[in-house]
């Protein structure tokens, strides 16, 4: 079954979910309680069982049992009326540590690269805006089976230029999301691919979507991007 919902683990035990079943998504973030029964859910524990390790878990810690019983029972009450309980999650990633790579001056892409951004581009604005964005995950995710050789960092970051020029060029806002999906696609038109991802991160909460090669995250502005993120969804 095709995950409906993605987990970003965050420090601290806390953790941030993406539900993509309706419109642009929606994020919730859970304190380590509720990550904790979460991410037993998510690993296949069924609802009683998880509830049940929880119990012992905080019981063997000093904890009143018919509290902490009472506790959980509301939290997952709680999830329930989220839908969260009737999604398919998929496992939460590991939280890689890439290095992050600052947006460099350097010279016009391109014609190819020019050309493959700002398809990639015309085509990430269509699909986020007119399609729910589980549409461009499966397309990202179709894309990303295919053979093609990973992009070095060098060619993404060229990539990335080339999908900001044909940015300035749009009327409205290119935001991180749709500027990384169209590095993605771009990628892919070039014959080459690179990693979408996007996750979340906590104090402040907020998320955010980026592309990565050759172990770097790319085309970053040290100004506006708060480090470290935790990736819920890898392509």
């Amino acid at each position: 079954m095709t995950p409906q919902v993605y987990t970003a683990l965050l420090p601290g035990g806390a953790a941030a979910v993406m539900d993509i079943r309706t419109g642009r998504g929606q994020w919730r973030h859970l304190n380590a309680t509720a990550a904790a029964l979460w991410t037993q859910i998510t690993e296949g524990v069924p609802l009683a069982q998880a509830l049940d390790v929880l119990c012992d878990r905080f019981t063997g810690q000093g904890a009143d049992r018919d509290i902490v019983r009472t506790d959980l029972a509301a939290l997952a009450a709680q999830l329930h009326a989220t839908g969260l309980l009737d999604a398919h999650p998929a496992l939460a990633p590991g939280n890689s540590h890439p290095t992050v790579r600052l947006t460099r001056t350097a010279a016009r892409p391109a014609a190819a690269d020019r050309a493959a951004g700002l398809l990639g581009l015309l085509t990430a604005l269509a699909l986020l805006r007119c399609a729910p964005i589980r549409s461009s995950v499966a397309l990202a995710a179709s894309l990303a089976r295919r053979d093609r050789p990973t992009a070095t960092a060098e060619q993404a970051e060229h990539l990335a230029q080339a999908v900001r020029r044909a940015g300035r060029l749009w009327p409205g806002r290119v935001a991180c999301l749709e500027e990384s999906l169209a590095v993605h696609l771009a990628a892919w038109v070039r014959g080459r691919r690179v990693v979408w991802v996007i996750g979340a991160r906590t104090a402040p909460a907020a998320a955010h979507a980026w592309t990565e090669a050759g172990g770097e995250v790319i085309g970053q502005d040290l100004a506006d991007r708060l480090w470290p993120y935790a990736p819920a969804l890898r392509i």
